[in-house]
């Protein structure tokens, strides 16, 4: 069994850990000798303010960490503690609260935000992201998918069975649905909710079969949209709305968040059919076959495979079929053609990013998305036959985006 003294906040971790995401702008960049001409703009922030900056970014996101125990501790059963806690380590890619957090800090530099009040409510923006997220790992990942590992690590469902995980979520839920409550801005409290309550429709939209074969696709976007994509979506808005941003800056907030998560489960689910999906992240192969679920690899698969449509009906329940599909979808164009729309999507949201004005946040947005969200978990999956290299220079970043797209 775990206990509460396994879970405690490590104060030197996110020194070194964000030293290596932000620091330096270690990027992953297609090698190419000409030069490109792209949206998006030529950043010249010098090093040492750029690590200034990033110094206040990483501050934020331990703070939304260390706030989101402090708000979990709060608790009358002791042995809820450690499960409240199991999720909320630090020990994954912290990627919403640090898109959220950037895009807050870009904003607030271009309106010459400096409200403590403001900031502090945007960190409790992406706090609640964050828990609704790990409600997601407990609901979802640890029961629904009856996962044995999540980020390399046990589930709880493996170690404590379903009830504690799925007690341990809703107390979760109830915290972050708490959290909302105390942000002084009616705008922001429909916008969080509106976003848990897209979430759910999102995990119940992928339980539904009933879409034809001309639906599958605008479905599966409506779906990813409500279960990934809108916990970036409505975050960033609420940032901004929060910071007094106009109507147009909030539409190009959400926008991003759409874009952005679309294509990042997209990327996922070129993962789920790759065998860095249980070297790297912990998950086992063919993830969604096994739980009866088409991805888009397989809708596009079953375009040029038409003998998948019956497996997708019954939801791979027959024996054989998720052997059979799996071996049809590596044959298929699939894995190409869902690169290629993810490609579409990143591309959209790294042109949201360019509509903001010039700030070392914005530079920091590129990078960051760059970085951790495609080029990292896609590039390094081997996916794309491309050298790669390890740079530092933004311009090159530039260049690389305007690559992945034309390719």
């Amino acid at each position: 069994m775990f206990s509460a003294s396994h879970f405690l906040f490590r104060k030197g971790f996110y020194t070194v850990r964000y030293a290596s995401l932000l620091s330096g702008h270690t990027i992953y960049s297609m090698q190419q000798s000409h030069q490109i001409q792209t949206r998006v703009p030529h950043m010249t922030t010098p090093t040492n303010d750029r690590l200034n900056y990033e110094l206040l970014v990483r501050k934020d996101v331990a703070d939304v960490y260390e706030n989101i125990r402090k708000n979990l501790k709060r608790v009358q059963v002791e042995s809820v503690l450690p499960l409240a806690y199991y999720h909320f380590d630090g020990d994954g890619k912290c990627l919403r609260p640090l898109v959220i957090l950037c895009w807050a800090k870009a904003i607030n530099f271009i309106l010459k935000e400096t409200s403590p009040k403001v900031i502090e409510n945007q960190k409790k923006v992406a706090q609640v992201a964050e828990m609704v997220h790990g409600t997601c790992l407990y609901h979802h990942d640890d029961v629904i998918d009856d996962a044995i590992k999540r980020r390399a690590k046990p589930t709880i469902n493996f170690h404590c069975g379903q009830k504690k995980s799925i007690w341990a979520g809703d107390f979760v839920l109830g915290r972050a649905l708490e959290t909302i409550s105390q942000i002084p801005n009616n705008e922001v409290c429909i916008l969080l909710t509106r976003m848990i309550l897209n979430f759910v429709t999102g995990e119940l939209m992928q339980l539904d079969t009933g879409a034809t074969e001309e639906e599958r696709f605008s479905q599966y976007i409506d779906k990813t949209f409500n279960k990934t994509a809108s916990v970036f979506a409505y975050s960033c808005k609420a940032v901004l709305v929060l910071a007094g941003a106009d109507a147009t800056l909030q539409t190009t907030a959400f926008e991003f968040g759409r874009q952005l998560g679309i294509a990042y489960q997209l990327v996922d689910d070129i993962i789920d059919f790759s065998a860095i999906a249980s070297t790297e992240y912990g998950k086992a192969r063919a993830v969604y076959l096994n739980q009866g679920l088409a991805n888009m690899p397989v809708l596009f698969a079953a375009q040029q495979f038409p003998e998948l449509n019956p497996m997708i009906l019954r939801r791979f329940k027959e024996p054989g079929d998720v052997a059979a599909a799996y071996s049809l979808i590596l044959k298929s164009d699939g894995l190409q053609r869902t690169k290629e729309l993810a490609i579409q999507y990143y591309g959209d949201a790294m042109d949201k990013i360019a509509q903001l004005s010039q700030s070392p946040y914005q530079e920091m947005l590129f990078t960051l998305c760059a970085k951790r969200t495609f080029c990292h978990r896609y590039l390094s999956c081997k996916v794309a036959k491309t050298t790669i290299q390890s740079i530092q220079s933004h311009r090159t970043l530039c260049i690389t985006w305007a690559v992945i797209r034309r390719t």
